[in-house]
């Protein structure tokens, strides 16, 4: 099975403008697909924006089968490219921080729902998804969806390392100064769960945050396959089955555990 080359587009996107995200995505999938990748994956909330008015977030979310999702259905069949991208979701009366998987043929292939919330502006405008574990099978991958926060949780990783996640696929808008996360801790992630791991910020600034950037691809050996910097980009990343199958051969982790002894943690 080949590589799957994934583009990581670093991006904010405009701040409550959702018809020009979905232009600027457009752009982004034709050039991805032109470099060769199979995947696209965004930021969180890359289709309206991530700072937007508490009170306005309602008015932006939209249901997953929507007018966006349709959109986005039909740039992904137009570049014949997958696409993962993070958006406001609306289920009857309640909102919660979406990402949405789309595959190159333009069907709908896995919705996750941020299940962690990080501080007063999402526990406010957002519901927790209650599902940790959302997968699609791409190219001959299972890939995984999680949104920022929830990649810090080792439960929440483990819980995909263990229903067989290949490649977690995690839009993010992180901020200055926790870029260690980016920097530090998703590789571990990946070496610990022997998975590969893309993580895609914004980046800039937006109300009153300020996002990092370096966006990055962990292996399951641990190294940093590509890594953005601080401003706008799209990186490319080569995810390779190969060298999955041979690192989770060389290490135990998964093989050694004792979940007998980890009754305390649940």
């Amino acid at each position: 099975m080949p590589p799957l080359r994934t583009a990581l587009l670093q991006s904010s996107g405009r701040l409550g403008d959702t018809a020009e995200n979905l232009k600027r995505l457009d752009e982004a999938a034709s050039r991805a697909a032109q470099g060769g990748a199979g995947l696209l994956v965004t930021s969180e909330m890359f289709l309206t924006g991530y700072a937007l008015d508490l009170q306005e977030v309602p008015g932006y979310a939209e249901p997953a089968d929507g007018e966006s999702a349709h959109a986005i259905a039909g740039i992904a069949r137009r570049h014949g490219i997958a696409v993962l991208y993070g958006y406001p979701e609306r289920d009857g009366d309640t909102v919660y921080n979406s990402a949405q998987l789309i595959g190159p043929d333009g069907a709908r292939l896995a919705n996750y729902r941020k299940t962690h919330l990080f501080g007063g502006f999402e526990r406010d405008a957002f519901t927790p998804g209650d599902t940790p574990v959302v997968q699609a099978d791409l190219n001959g991958l299972r890939v995984g969806i999680m949104i920022c926060y929830d990649v810090e949780f080792p439960e929440n990783v483990r819980a995909h390392a263990l229903a067989g996640t290949d490649l977690l696929l995690v839009p993010t808008a992180q901020m200055h100064p926790f870029q260690f996360v980016a920097e530090q801790l998703v590789p571990v992630r990946a070496f610990e769960n022997q998975m590969y791991v893309a993580y895609v910020n914004r980046t800039g600034p937006e109300g009153e945050f300020e996002f990092v950037g370096l966006s990055c691809l962990a292996a399951p050996d641990g190294a940093t396959r590509t890594r953005a910097g601080r401003g706008e980009e799209m990186v490319f990343g080569e995810v390779d089955p190969e060298l999955l199958e041979a690192s989770r051969e060389t290490n135990p982790y998964l093989r050694d555990r004792r979940p007998g002894l980890y009754a305390s943690l649940v």
